[in-house]
């Protein structure tokens, strides 16, 4: 059995929206989770950028998709499935719309929001294309298409002094191993060469 390293990334919540909607006083939570073609710096020597209809086949393959707050299974705002949760791509990045339960966690989360205590958005995934280049410095990843696990409301970015925020648990991303697969590749190289 493979066991694949989910990844979660932390952005702030571009052109948030809370409303309230129906006779019963639901909210609606909307906003972009993650923008296209914004490079993110996750450590020194790595760069990382998500690309245009990287969402697009979780999307159409009507994925089952969570709305959670700080990634806790234990605290779901929406999902696909049952229709809480919207997804789409637009030019801009990947954008959702959560209708929130009236809960005592959607409530206190909603005055939160309000208040501008909480102001970013996770979404966890597992990529399934991605390009990199060790000829650009620093390394860039470029993410083409992902698997998507999860749209989160987050407190606490893991990178406060950027704008575009990051939380990796993936180890191949760490930078020891960028530099051993920079020597394989200039190893690689030059046998080519020399031929």
């Amino acid at each position: 059995m493979t066991i694949k390293n989910q990844e979660n990334r932390t952005f702030n919540i571009t052109s948030i929206e809370t409303r309230s909607v129906g006779e019963d006083g639901g909210h609606v939570l909307s906003g972009y989770a993650s923008v296209f073609n914004s490079k993110t710096t996750i450590h020194e020597g790595l760069e990382e950028v998500i690309s245009p209809g990287a969402f697009s086949n979780a999307i159409s393959n009507n994925s089952d998709v969570r709305c959670l707050f700080n990634h806790s299974w234990d605290s779901v705002l929406g999902r696909t499935r049952s229709g809480t949760l919207k997804l789409e791509e637009d030019k801009k990045g990947l954008k959702f719309e959560v209708e929130l339960p009236d809960t005592t966690l959607a409530n206190d989360l909603i005055k939160s929001i309000e208040r501008g205590d909480i102001d970013q958005c996770s979404f966890g995934f597992w990529p399934t294309k991605e390009v990199w280049d060790y000829d650009s410095n620093p390394v860039l990843r470029t993410i083409e298409s992902v698997e998507l696990y999860d749209v989160s409301i987050v407190t606490l970015p893991a990178y406060a002094d950027t704008e575009v925020s990051l939380v990796r648990s993936n180890n191949m991303l760490e930078k020891s191993n960028i530099e051993k697969r920079k020597k394989i590749l200039n190893i690689l190289e030059g046998a080519i060469k020399n031929g």
